[in-house]
């Protein structure tokens, strides 16, 4: 399975940034790709509830979080609807702290499974244009 993958450093702490960015339902706050967003089912901390996202262009992504570990500082997502040619996918959102300076070191990342022939596209689409994006959003803001 193809594993697209962006990370950053941020200028927060990871303490800070993972009060803010361990709230599921918050997205659309930041990701700039994301015109709109709620909680369709449960709260933004709460394993099993649902986020309903409107892409610019009217797409609609539907994704469940399927673990939340405050110790890790990381939550992981699966998407259940979304227009993207896919059978399978799961993806995670991190942050660690970097020790010499106090920062926060994020990382995004999925797995998914899709055919062969849309592997380099999705995986560009996934790696830039989704997380690359959402995290230099996320510097920009704590700057």
């Amino acid at each position: 399975m193809p594993k697209p993958y962006a990370s950053a450093v941020l200028p927060i702490s990871a303490d800070r940034i993972w009060e803010y960015l361990r709230d599921f339902g918050n997205i659309a706050d930041w990701h700039p790709g994301i015109a709109s967003g709620e909680m369709e089912h449960g709260a933004g901390d709460q394993v099993g509830g649902v986020r309903r996202l409107t892409g610019p262009g009217g797409e609609v992504f539907r994704e469940r979080l399927v673990a939340l570990d405050d110790g890790e500082r990381s939550y992981t997502y699966d998407l259940l609807e979304g227009p993207f040619p896919i059978r399978f996918y799961r993806s995670t959102l991190r942050v660690a702290p970097v020790t010499d300076s106090g920062h926060a070191f994020a990382e995004w990342y999925a797995w998914y499974d899709a055919d062969a022939a849309d592997e380099a596209s999705l995986t560009k689409t996934f790696a830039r244009g989704i997380y690359a994006t959402g995290l230099a959003a996320l510097r920009e803001r704590f700057s």
